[in-house]
């Protein structure tokens, strides 16, 4: 081979060498490109009122149901509630129950709510297939008027139960539990002072929610004797709901998902009793007092009793005379004469 092409050859591999060495430290050299995030565009739409859990109808709007929310401009309603409009304030909607059905994240219309005062207020207030029924209460058997609208209450009925003989029989008894307060009065919702802080005040009447037949126990009830008013705490729903499974009166399906037990739940806490009644009787505070319901003569043995009673006393009358003086007819008894 031509020693001239020999050169020419090496020359061209270490140009080539050399292209290849200085290509790979240009790319080893350098940093990998890093993926960054478009930034999310921030919102220009208003915010409107939003729910944070499903609302029912007749739920009462409390704080922590209800939140505001950036909301597409091109998709908000007239009908929405919009942060800084008038009467928007969730301060000023609590108390409010809801007309319609709403699931969690959607927004609530203007519609939806009902306000304490307007017409059919409390019947959008009930649940499905309840019924409000009205109590007479005092400060007594009020406690004192610290029963608010959204409270859950028993109610104790207290009455002399009377014997053929001796003292009445006194007694208490519970006889519905777990019943939702809708209104004291016409309040359907709590005074709240200058401070926000609710205000005791004094009412006489109470309206409650309650199923058709537990309504009617409640009106022969206040016919019977005095009916009080029991506060539940927050917790005793919990423990309600505890023994109604335990005894198997709440059956939750196998394949149900979390927010179906949640519901069912949720329904069995809210639910009045009217079983399970328990009672004192005065034997229980005093000992001079009965502690058992007194016998009670029946209807047809007391009718007997008194046809006989009438009998002995006519054999024990002896001969009579009757004497009729002016149309009034007298019977005058001559044994003695």
């Amino acid at each position: 081979m031509d020693r001239k092409k020999v050169v020419l050859l090496v020359a061209a591999l270490l140009i080539a060498a050399i292209t290849a060495f200085m290509a790979r430290s240009m790319f080893t050299g350098a940093s990998a490109p890093q993926a960054a995030a478009a930034p999310v565009p921030a919102s220009t739409g208003p915010k409107v009122l939003v729910a944070t859990r499903a609302l029912p109808p007749g739920t009462l709007i409390t704080v922590d149901s209800v939140r505001y929310q950036p909301w597409p401009k091109e998709l908000v309603q007239s009908a929405y509630f919009k942060e800084g409009d008038k009467g928007a304030s969730i301060d000023g909607l609590v108390g409010t129950v809801v007309r319609n059905a709403v699931t969690a994240g959607q927004p609530l219309t203007q519609g939806s709510l009902v306000k304490p005062g307007d017409r059919g207020f409390l019947a959008a207030a009930l649940g499905p297939g309840m019924r409000a029924v009205t109590v007479p209460v005092s400060a007594l058997t009020g406690v004192a008027g610290f029963v608010f609208p959204g409270d859950r209450v028993d109610l104790v009925l207290t009455q002399n139960v009377n014997a053929s003989s001796g003292p009445p029989l006194k007694v208490s008894e519970t006889i519905v539990r777990n019943l939702r307060v809708l209104a004291t009065d016409q309040r359907a919702t709590p005074t709240l002072d200058e401070k926000g802080n609710t205000v005791v005040t004094e009412y006489k009447l109470v309206t409650i929610e309650a199923t058709p037949r537990i309504a009617e126990k409640i009106t022969v009830a206040q016919s019977i004797g005095t009916i009080s008013l029991s506060l539940r705490a927050l917790t005793d729903n919990a423990a309600e709901l505890e023994m109604a499974m335990a005894s198997g009166e709440v059956s939750i399906p196998e394949d149900a998902t979390a927010e179906e037990e949640q519901a069912i739940m949720r329904q069995v806490a809210q639910r009045p009793s009217a079983g399970r009644s328990t009672y004192a009787t005065g034997g229980d505070v005093s000992r001079f007092q009965r502690s058992s319901v007194p016998a009670q003569m029946p209807i047809a043995v007391a009718a007997e009793a008194a046809r006989t009673q009438k009998q002995v006393e006519k054999i024990m009358k002896g001969p009579v005379v009757r004497v009729s003086r002016g149309g009034n007819m007298t019977e005058v008894d001559i044994s003695r004469r």
